[in-house]
């Protein structure tokens, strides 16, 4: 079946939706986007992440074209175009057309982008069996040089991290900040449980203010779970007692084994499990 596309208010086949070449989105990463989950046919905390969407855009001073309202009945109308109970949304909002020089004064008409889809980031068994993750050479892009808090389209620094992942045979990584902290993985945030306790690196530690990452701590606060925002180094994910990581292409997924270091029993972990479950629960409430 062939997928609908939406363009500046326009739907069109998937097949026909073009960007200039111009595009300073092309040319130079420049623009900003989100990736949501559709579960039942509903778009899972659109308002979240369309409250980060614009923060990104006001960050890199790109005005979306359209007040908020307009692109949440964007969103729902591209889901029902293209019929999926469950899939994925990537919307992205690009500088538009301009010059081949840096200059962004020099663009015109942002191009509002909706992209629906099935997805599937992880083979199944993984969700049962856990990853294995390697910590990456490649950092966190330093926050003064380019704010982890800023979704935007150059993700060339997460994707080197995420090449050596797959280099040594893992579909993930670890990557640490410009400290030598733990900050997130190339595309999940990332949880430890220690004693029945959660931590997961606080927003000052180069990291993405992850949707899923919120939805987590609130369902483990509200079951009783003693939940942390805490700098981490390797040695406290080396010797947690569970490992998991979060996204919302990934949702929930464990984590059995990281640089070569067992984790826990080498197994899923019962808190992992618990927090999953609650979190399935939560996403089709």
């Amino acid at each position: 079946m062939s997928r609908t596309v939406w363009i500046n208010g326009d739907l069109v086949p998937a097949e026909q939706a073009t960007v200039s070449v111009f595009d300073h989105g092309l040319l130079y990463g420049d623009g900003v986007f989100e990736g949501m989950r559709i579960y039942s046919g509903k778009v899972f905390r659109l308002k979240e992440h369309l409250e980060r969407l614009y923060e990104s855009a006001k960050a890199i001073c790109l005005t979306i074209p359209m007040p908020p309202e307009a692109l949440v009945d964007a969103t729902n109308l591209t889901v029902e175009e293209n019929a999926l109970e469950d899939g994925y949304i990537r919307l992205l909002v690009t500088r538009g057309s301009g010059t081949l020089g840096l200059d962004p004064n020099r663009c015109g008409n942002p191009q509002v982008i909706i992209i629906v889809d099935k997805i599937a980031l992880y083979p199944a068994e993984l969700y049962e069996n856990g990853l294995e993750i390697i910590t990456s050479s490649v950092i966190r892009n330093h926050p003064a040089a380019l704010s982890p808090r800023i979704k935007s389209l150059n993700y060339l620094n997460n994707i080197l991290a995420k090449l050596e992942g797959l280099q040594a045979g893992c579909v993930e990584a670890l990557m640490l900040n410009h400290k030598g902290e733990v900050a997130e993985c190339t595309g999940d945030n990332i949880f430890v449980v220690k004693k029945g306790e959660l931590y997961t690196p606080p927003l000052d530690a180069g990291i993405l203010a992850g949707i899923t990452r919120e939805v987590v701590l609130e369902i483990a606060d509200a079951d009783g779970v003693p939940t942390w925002e805490a700098s981490m180094t390797k040695h406290d994910v080396y010797v947690a007692d569970e490992v998991f990581l979060t996204g919302s292409a990934a949702e929930v997924i464990p984590v059995v084994k990281v640089d070569s270091r067992q984790i826990g029993d080498g197994r899923r972990g019962p808190v992992t499990k618990r927090l999953n479950e609650l979190f399935k629960a939560a996403v089709r409430a």
